[in-house]
């Protein structure tokens, strides 16, 4: 038995004998405990600082004495006075083992850190990024012992870190060896490492100690929206988020059209690039400038989208995603430099895209899954990233299979008489009395409902607008509670409802939502709009029913909606379109921008990305388009909620008017006309 005094580590429970002055940093190291280093014990980063523990430990079996280690030195002293130590903590390249001690790791000098989400449905991120620094002192040239300083600063690299092997991004071959020199032969490296059985790579290079933070860039690109949030990589905070709108939408609003654009345009393709590449750029340099940081700390950034909008970032022409059988022109993850993708970040900035899981259905899906894994799930779950172009996945610990659907722009304002984006001023909340059918409403920016005192006042800055994706959700699905609207979709005349809000447009009738005032139009729902939603709503059922009917079910445990815009659906109102399948209210969840979130994993955790790629392999991909029952089940979803699927649930929850304002003569809840008689 070892007469070297024990060390044990919490809250690994990682024990060893160690000889008299061996420091806590060298115990950690060789017993694989998860303690930070970045200067390699020098003394000058910090990130080793341990919390030891005195008096008896009967759990452990070992008393340890108040001098089982070395005094507090010079060194501790400098960094406490110059920083700031917090109350009982050493260095653990300082502290040296005197006796048998116990050791606490705490949560910030951990390299693995846990960064725990508000979400508790989702799993926590395990903090291991591509990108780490170490600081190292580099032998000095000699003309005797001829060598280059690049050869001499990879020997000390490899000692420091324990590769074998380490590659060189060729833009640090210039300003090597001023930096080297401006650093007295002392340097900080970022070295960036994809995958474990990747080769690390030497991406920076500051002169002596470099103590700035690192950052990376999540981005979730959107045909409609680019969302990014920029993130410390040594503490996984999000510091700053920022977003715009994608430019491409001057090419077209919906995916397709974006496609016919390339088809029919010369060079279209690489316009979409340049212009949706511009947008990134300036989002980079919107995110650096609110978090006060300068780009070039950015060296990292992992990317989610749809596949044509994968290609187009990319530079491929989407032409194959245009026709069956939806061809992608590569599927798997990339690795690759941000320059190359026409990027103003730093010279050495790695971008990574998430794999894509088929032609219509991309990485901006695998981000979901990875965020919510549904592979990990006991009961059968329905993800559904709602967006222009709808991602739906469906499965639990058996499988998972995959497909989209083209909802199109509408629930997000577009194609909508009254629509807008989600602004301050935009109906976001709406509430119909069902003996009155009067409407109460709510805008973004204001917590006060159009009936309540201090309403005029709160909304004086903005005014009422018009109506955002959430709004005209609601908006139909309590026209549908108040009998204002049939299962068909056809809204009632003022006499068939019972109100003057309903009114005579054109061939069809109208709602007055709101009367306006003198400087802002009436807001009213069109039947044009109802069909509009009726559409989308009606692809995103079919997807969601042909996956059901794959997996040989009639219903599902739960449904989580995810992206920006299903964080602020209403379940009850989403079910009473028939949106979603029939389910227990409380067993729908939002999951907030889901394909972001993965993004971010992606991110800080490089374990996460070999995860993913895993994964989408094992999916069980839908093509939609080619599939018979797509058609039939989109026909019976064009009513609401549904004209086969009963929705049991839903309506033991609330009653829907068994009314019909087909004025062609039918009596049918589903809006059936009367057949012409010929002759």
């Amino acid at each position: 038995m070892s007469s070297d005094p024990l060390v044990i580590f919490t809250p690994s429970g990682k024990r060893g004998h160690f000889p008299v002055g061996t420091p806590i940093l060298t115990a950690a190291r060789q017993l694989g405990v998860d303690l930070d280093s970045v200067c390699g014990g020098r003394g000058i980063c910090s990130k080793c600082q341990i919390t030891p523990s005195y008096g008896e430990f009967p759990k452990h079996g070992v008393t340890v004495d108040e001098d089982a280690l070395s005094d507090w030195n010079a060194v501790e002293q400098r960094y406490d006075d110059k920083r700031g130590l917090p109350k009982g903590r050493r260095l653990g390249c300082q502290a040296a083992v005197q006796g048998d001690i116990v050791i606490d790791v705490p949560p910030e000098s951990q390299v693995h850190k846990q960064v725990v989400r508000k979400r508790a449905e989702v799993r926590d991120i395990t903090l291991n990024p591509t990108v780490k620094l170490t600081y190292v002192e580099v032998e000095e040239p000699d003309m005797h012992k001829p060598s280059g300083d690049l050869e001499r600063l990879l020997t000390a690299l490899k000692s420091a870190t324990g590769h074998a092997q380490i590659d060189v991004d060729t833009h640090l071959l210039r300003p090597l060896q001023p930096i080297l020199r401006k650093g007295a032969w002392t340097a900080t490296a970022a070295i960036h490492q994809g995958r474990d059985d990747a080769t690390p790579r030497l991406i920076a290079l500051w002169p002596g100690f470099y103590d700035q933070p690192l950052f990376g860039l999540a981005v979730d690109l959107g045909s409609t929206t680019i969302a990014g949030h920029l993130c410390n990589l040594e503490t996984g905070d999000v510091v700053a988020s920022s977003g715009l709108m994608n430019p491409q939408i001057r090419f077209g609003e919906d995916l397709m059209s974006r496609v016919s654009y390339a088809m029919m345009n010369k060079g279209g393709d690489l316009e979409m690039t340049e212009a949706v590449r511009a947008g990134l750029n300036q989002l980079v340099t919107d995110i650096a400038s609110d978090a006060e940081i300068d780009k070039t700390q950015i060296l990292d950034a992992v990317f989610v989208m749809n596949p044509v909008m994968h290609h187009l970032f990319l530079g491929i022409d989407p032409f194959e995603l245009g026709q069956a059988p939806f061809a992608l022109a590569t599927s798997d993850a990339m690795d690759l430099n941000a320059t190359d993708l026409g990027l103003d970040i730093a010279a050495g900035t790695r971008a990574y895209l998430l794999p894509c899981i088929a032609g219509h259905v991309g990485a901006d899906a695998a981000g979901v899954a990875l965020s919510e894994a549904p592979n990990k799930s006991d009961d059968l779950a329905l993800v559904v990233d709602v967006g222009t172009n709808a991602e739906i996945l469906l499965g639990d610990k058996d499988g998972v299979m995959a497909c989209s659907s083209p909802t199109g722009p509408a629930f997000e304002g577009a194609q909508i008489s009254s629509g807008q984006r989600a602004a301050p001023g935009a109906i976001e909340r709406v509430e119909i009395d069902p003996v009155t059918k009067e409407p109460r409403f709510r805008v973004i920016g204001s917590d006060l409902w159009s009936d309540e005192d201090g309403f005029d006042a709160a909304i004086a800055t903005t005014g009422v607008t018009g109506i955002c994706g959430s709004g005209i959700i609601e908006v139909i699905a309590e026209m549908r509670i108040a009998g204002l609207v049939d299962a068909s979709g056809l809204i009632g005349s003022a006499e068939q409802t019972g109100t003057d809000r309903c009114f005579l447009d054109g061939r069809t009738n109208s709602y007055r939502l709101w009367n306006g005032d003198e400087d802002q139009k009436e807001i009213t729902v069109t039947n044009g709009d109802i069909r509009a939603i009726q559409m989308a709503k009606a692809a995103l059922y079919s997807g969601a029913r042909l996956l059901m009917d794959k997996r040989g079910v009639d219903k599902v445990d739960r449904v989580v909606l995810a992206g920006a815009f299903g964080a602020h659906i209403s379940a009850k109102h989403a079910m009473v379109l028939g949106m979603i399948p029939d389910c227990p209210l409380d067993k729908v969840t939002s999951a907030g921008n889901a394909a972001g979130t993965g993004a971010r994993i992606a991110l800080l955790n490089r374990a996460a990305r070999t995860e993913i790629e895993t994964l989408v392999r094992q999916i069980e991909k839908i093509e939609t388009a080619v599939e018979p029952r797509f058609q039939e089940h989109f026909v019976n979803a064009s009513a609401l909620p549904n004209s086969a699927d009963p929705f049991p649930i839903l309506r033991d929850l609330v009653t829907l008017p068994d009314v019909s304002f087909n004025t062609g003569g039918g009596d049918s809840a589903s809006g059936g006309r009367r057949r012409r008689r010929r002759g």
